[in-house]
């Protein structure tokens, strides 16, 4: 294979940054098949903020781990399509895939401390890291180390890069791991619960440097979170994923104001409102499917209060509901807007 196209993928600069089209995930397991993604599709542009906000065990962070092609097959199956600037990433050859995994597309793991390993320095991780991706000595990548730590805020970022991962806090070591994110200077960077487990005060500090990070590089995210707050805060544009497929896809502002899916408009009820007369917070009953069994019809409907017989036998498909506007409700242009505080009751 030719290495310098490995190096210097011909891209196509006329194709979105990234371009998502029916992925599908599915584990074959002694219990069955477990279908974790369903067909999501989805397109980024360089800057923007693209929102994934559902319960666990709704398909967020495995649809994302087949993006950046870290799926084991087996037992995993992953099948659609996956373009980067236009190259095809979905059954391509592992050294394109690594060619654009780090350098292109970046991925930083929900759960900061456990993906530090705790008996080497936070610089040498970095620096290893860049290192072996980039061929260059150790010398250069330490330098390169100390200045990413910088560029995330880390104080005394040369001094830092000399401590182990047990001396950083939460907040710390979550920029420990966006450096090491951030060393091939990808162009889209997916966060996987990014703020998950952080006090208010770090997670807006974490939220703000990524923005920072997108103004002063264009980089495009890829935001995973169950936390409506921090989708409401920075993305552009969100997509609620149930039973491993988008229910409801919008930009940021017209998903808030004009809900157009009963499981959306259930997330948004259950978020604590300051000013709201409420006593208790409202709830969404029962529990996700599980994926090996995964109801007939609309996979919401055994929680849902607007089902009727027809969800109960029918998939929705996805339908064009208002400009830019995507719900997979059979009933959405009717509930449209009309149900942001019907489990507020």
């Amino acid at each position: 294979m030719n290495r310098e196209y490995l190096r210097h993928p011909n891209y196509d600069t006329d194709a979105p940054l990234l371009a998502v089209k029916d992925l599908r995930v599915s584990f074959a397991t002694h219990q069955g098949s477990f279908h974790a993604v369903n067909g999501i599709g989805y397109t980024l542009a360089a800057g923007k903020t693209f929102g994934i906000l559902g319960e666990s065990g709704s398909g967020k962070s495995v649809s994302q781990e087949a993006v950046i092609g870290i799926v084991q097959c087996p037992p995993g199956h992953v099948s659609g399509s996956v373009r980067f600037r236009g190259i095809e990433l979905i059954g391509a050859p592992e050294p394109v895939r690594r060619s654009v995994r780090g350098q292109g597309i970046a991925m930083i793991f929900q759960d900061a401390v456990t993906s530090l390993n705790p008996g080497l320095t936070v610089g040498f991780q970095i620096a290893e890291m860049y290192r072996v991706r980039s061929g260059v000595d150790r010398h250069t990548a330490s330098r390169r180390a100390e200045e990413l730590m910088d560029r995330v805020k880390i104080p005394s970022a040369k001094a830092r890069a000399r401590n182990y991962p047990h001396q950083f806090s939460g907040g710390m070591s979550q920029r420990v791991m966006i450096a090491t994110a951030l060393a091939q200077d990808p162009a889209v960077l997916i966060a996987d619960e990014p703020t998950t487990a952080l006090d208010v005060t770090v997670q807006g500090q974490i939220l703000s440097l990524l923005q920072e990070l997108q103004a002063d590089s264009g980089l495009a995210l890829v935001l995973i979170t169950h936390d409506i707050g921090v989708i409401a805060e920075v993305a552009d544009r969100v997509a609620v994923m149930y039973a491993g497929r988008i229910v409801e896809s919008a930009p940021v502002e017209e998903l808030f104001r004009a809900p157009s899916h009963p499981y959306t408009a259930a997330l948004m009820a259950s978020m604590p409102d300051l000013e709201a007369q409420r006593s208790r917070l409202a709830v969404i009953d029962g529990a996700p499917p599980v994926l090996s069994k995964i109801p007939a019809g609309c996979a919401f409907h055994p929680r849902c209060r607007h089902a009727q017989e027809r969800c109960r036998s029918t998939t929705p498909e996805e339908a064009i509901i208002a400009p830019d506007h995507i719900s997979a409700c059979h009933y959405g242009r009717e509930l449209r807007g009309q149900m942001a505080l019907t489990h507020a009751d």
